[in-house]
C-alpha cells in the first residue's frame, strides 16, 4: 500500500503543475487580447476625430464660398457634435508659417481625448 500512496501524491503534484502552466498561458493570452482591444478602440476613436477635423475644414470652405473670408472663424470651436466630438479652427495668415497666397487653415478634431488635425492652404 505504501507504493500506491506515493503514486497518488505524485499525480496530485503533477496535476497542480499542469494547472499552473495552463493558468500562466491563459493569463498571458488575456493580457495580449486586452492590449489589442485597447489599440483597436483607439483606432476607431482616431477615425472619428479625423472626420470631425474634416467637418471643421468643410465649415471653413462653406464660409469662404459664402463670404470669401475665413477669418471670422479663427479660433472658433463648435458645440459638441452628435457623438460629443468637437473641432477647433485656426486661420494662419500668409507669411506666418504659411506658404500659401491667401490663407492656411488648421482644423483639430477631438473625440474621447484623441486629436487629429487637417491643414489646408488656398
Amino acid at each position: 500500500m505504501r507504493n500506491n500512496e506515493k503514486s497518488k501524491g505524485v499525480s496530485l503534484y503533477l496535476a497542480l503543475i499542469i494547472m499552473a502552466i495552463i493558468l500562466g498561458i491563459v493569463l498571458g493570452l488575456n493580457a495580449l487580447f486586452i492590449s489589442q482591444t485597447k489599440t483597436i478602440r483607439a483606432m476607431g476613436n482616431s477615425v472619428v476625430s479625423f472626420y470631425t477635423a474634416d467637418a471643421g475644414i468643410e465649415r471653413v470652405m462653406m464660409e469662404v464660398v459664402n463670404n470669401g473670408n475665413p477669418l471670422a472663424l479663427d479660433g472658433i470651436s463648435n458645440p459638441p457634435l452628435g457623438n460629443s466630438s468637437t473641432y477647433s479652427i485656426t486661420v494662419i495668415l500668409p507669411g506666418l508659417e504659411c506658404d500659401a497666397d491667401t490663407y492656411c487653415v488648421k482644423s483639430v478634431g477631438t473625440y474621447r481625448a484623441i486629436k487629429r488635425a487637417i491643414e489646408i492652404s488656398y
